[in-house]
């Protein structure tokens, strides 16, 4: 375990973000952040990883332009990030889907408000229709789906105006335990298809190292990176690494840490 410089070819780069929510009557400032660092290469799946109230989703907000830092800054692709943008997808653990719409209409709304062409847009859809297996439901609305289904409808939403990075803030959190299973592998297979730039929130150690390729541990009240963890394993990875002995070890380290 260390704690890594980013490299000069890094993606996304959070560099000393801090933030304090200013305390209301005679409550003092709440400090959620203090001083956090992390980086993401192009290509990669990297995991946040802490307990409730740690400042993860906070963190992500900030990444995602909907929050401001109260110190520090957010670059990506060298950009300062100074609000919401196209080039950062976000998910969230609600599904967020527009009820009265179609599956296909629901992936492909954001195209439609960024102006792309009919011909352009039903292409992007149909697209990724198939990567995520939902081509027979094209037509469905979001009621007539499994929450797992759901999820994948709205990851594709986020993928659809090919972000340069998809945060995806405890996409599984709402899920029964065998959905969430399914679902990872999902995004394990989508993110070798398409190569995505993924940063991703869980409290789910074993989650966390099931898809990362690098974990950051955040430590609570103020959010802190505690430790920065490369996980040994390629992307084509599967179910059968949970039983590896550096699977195993490195699930009760992180564990022991949070702990």
């Amino acid at each position: 375990m260390s704690l890594l410089a980013p490299p000069t070819a890094a993606k996304l780069v959070v560099d000393g973000v801090s933030k304090v929510f200013p305390g209301k009557g005679k409550r003092p400032d709440v400090t959620a952040l203090d001083g956090v660092d992390l980086h993401v290469g192009d290509g990669e799946l990297v995991c946040l990883l802490g307990a409730s109230g740690c400042g993860k989703s906070t963190l992500l907000s900030i990444i995602g332009g909907l929050d401001a830092a109260t110190v520090g800054r957010v670059t990506l692709d060298g950009d300062l990030v100074v609000g919401p943008g196209a080039d950062r997808g976000m998910v969230f653990q609600g599904y967020s889907l527009f009820p009265w719409l179609t599956v296909a209409d629901n992936i492909g709304f954001g195209l439609q408000v960024a102006g792309w062409n009919k011909i352009r847009r039903t292409e992007r859809v149909r697209e990724l229709l198939g990567i995520m297996s939902l081509g027979e439901f094209a037509d469905a609305l979001p009621r007539e789906l499994s929450g797992g289904m759901r999820q994948r409808v709205a990851i594709a939403r986020a993928l659809a105006p090919e972000p340069d990075v998809l945060l995806l803030d405890e996409p599984f959190g709402a899920l029964d335990a065998q959905t969430r299973r399914h679902l990872q592998d999902f995004l394990l297979t989508v993110w070798r298809r398409t190569r995505a730039t993924i940063l991703m929130v869980t409290h789910d150690v074993e989650e966390a190292v099931y898809l990362s390729s690098r974990i950051y541990v955040l430590a609570a009240r103020p959010g802190r990176v505690a430790e920065v963890v490369d996980v040994p394993f390629g992307a084509d990875r599967g179910p059968t690494i949970k039983r590896d002995p550096r699977f195993l070890d490195l699930r009760d380290e992180l564990s022991d840490l949070l702990g």
